[in-house]
């Protein structure tokens, strides 16, 4: 797929099919429209492009609100390739493009830069100054400038009677019903971020992690212990594997913690040194909150039940705490 950074690398003589959004999480709502746009793309014989904005919107008009992305940008591009999109363009979102009219819009990214003969969207679409464009909007602009406006019905949550969004699955991850949010995404919620020093005390107590700075690593799910897959690079290759953990997020208050950290211990592992190493992590189903116990032996207790319980939703063998002694990360 090619990306472009701006108007200026578009090639001449465009001709597509196009769509526009932020797609955070890439779910299963924008599946749906990115694969009408493919399937538009191909009928004609011209190429699928999605426009995308970086940095998300909301960190120009409410910055404020501190917005936490569900899937970094890169991943965003991948999973939008996977899809069959031909080429997306990452327009840089300043108070500039903000402040374009729909109209000016429409005719800049559209007409003039893309070659649109079809615009896919779905129904909630909102362009121009103070989203001032609808689809009634664009459907008047589709006829004036020559372009067919191709309308997704939404993916809906039937017991919710909900549609799917970037929106939902936040807070969905917020109160750490990371299972309800991967029925949006069509996928496990996956955090990303390179491992760092801790304080060593899981693997003192037979429980070695590996830890990320939550600070770091966007948007962390709510506190409390997670059965989940810890994704490594594989030494010499570029393939990846996954990792069967026992997965906390929190400051840990059994030891007076005031950062919030997200550890992820691999079940029944000793051998692995992966400080400094870019990883991932992918949440499976929340099995508690975090809790402070009345001892270490009982907080011991307690991470043994953890693993029993992560082994059984991961369908592997249980794992019991490790002999501190033949950790090997140092």
């Amino acid at each position: 797929m090619d990306i472009w950074k701006s108007l200026t690398q578009v090639p001449g003589e465009m001709a597509s099919v196009a769509t526009i959004g932020i797609f955070d999480g890439v779910h299963l709502g924008h599946r749906r429209i990115l694969t009408r746009v493919v399937e538009r793309a191909e009928a004609l014989g011209v190429r699928a492009i999605a426009l995308t904005f970086d940095p998300h919107p909301a960190t120009l008009h409410a910055p404020e609100a501190g917005i936490d992305l569900i899937m970094p940008l890169p991943d965003r591009l991948n999973a939008l390739a996977a899809l069959g999109i031909d080429a997306t363009l990452v327009e840089s979102y300043t108070w500039h493009l903000a402040g374009m009219s729909a109209e000016d819009f429409v005719r800049t990214y559209f007409v003039e830069g893309l070659g649109a003969r079809v615009v896919v969207v779905g129904r909630d679409a909102r362009f121009g100054r103070d989203n001032e464009g609808d689809l009634q909007t664009l459907k008047q602009l589709g006829e004036r400038y020559g372009f067919a406006v191709d309308v997704v019905n939404d993916v809906h949550e039937t017991e919710a009677d909900r549609r799917y969004s970037s929106t939902w699955v936040r807070q969905l991850l917020a109160r750490g019903d990371v299972e309800a949010a991967a029925r949006i995404l069509g996928h496990p919620y996956r955090l990303r971020g390179d491992v760092v020093h801790g304080y060593a005390r899981g693997r003192t107590l037979g429980f070695p992690t590996a830890n990320l700075c939550a600070g770091e690593v966007g948007m962390v799910p709510a506190d409390g212990v997670y059965a989940g897959w810890l994704i490594v690079p594989v030494a010499g290759t570029r393939a990846v594997a996954a990792l069967p953990s026992a997965i906390s997020v929190g400051t840990n208050p059994q030891f007076s913690g005031t950062q919030r950290a997200v550890e992820a211990h691999v079940l029944g592992r000793t051998d692995l040194n992966l400080y400094g190493t870019s990883v991932a992590i992918d949440f499976v189903k929340r099995l508690r909150g975090m809790v402070t116990l009345d001892s270490v032996e009982a907080l011991q207790d307690q991470m043994d039940d953890d693993l029993r319980a992560s082994a059984d939703v991961l369908g592997v063998p249980p794992a019991g705490r490790v002999d501190p002694s033949a950790v090997t990360a140092r």
